[in-house]
């Protein structure tokens, strides 16, 4: 299951990733961590039957902890196919097709939000 973990300014520098995989043995795939002076996100997937403890032990040290269960969906209507997601995505979700439109494999999608991010039609949301 992949989820993502946002850590706010107040707990920034300590390490309260490491607390919790070691206090719960738990063990994490991270697949992108971005973090600045007042922020950190982290997108990792965890077996499912671990995740109950990692989210407690996150969430008591001060972590918010979301399921990210749902692939990336684009509007077809929207997108004008001009490669944006393709270039930023780390799962490689995006590619072009033979007659260069956007071809999407969404079973790849770690649900991360960079494409959505970059998206200059904003063509990509998180399915609900």
């Amino acid at each position: 299951m992949m989820i993502k973990i946002n850590i706010s300014s107040n707990v920034i520098g300590e390490p309260i990733l490491a607390e919790s995989m070691i206090k719960t043995r738990t063990a994490l795939n991270i697949s992108q961590a971005h973090f600045d002076s007042t922020y950190g996100e982290i997108i990792a997937e965890v077996e499912t039957d671990d995740f109950k403890a990692i989210r407690k032990a996150l969430e008591s040290k001060g972590a918010k902890v979301t399921v990210l269960d749902y692939p990336i969906v684009r509007d077809e209507e929207e997108c004008v196919e001009c490669g944006a997601c393709i270039s930023v995505c780390p799962a490689h979700v995006f590619s072009f097709d033979d007659d260069w439109g956007i071809a999407q494999n969404t079973e790849k999608c770690i649900q991360c939000g960079t494409c959505i991010k970059m998206c200059p039609h904003r063509a990509l949301s998180l399915e609900k």
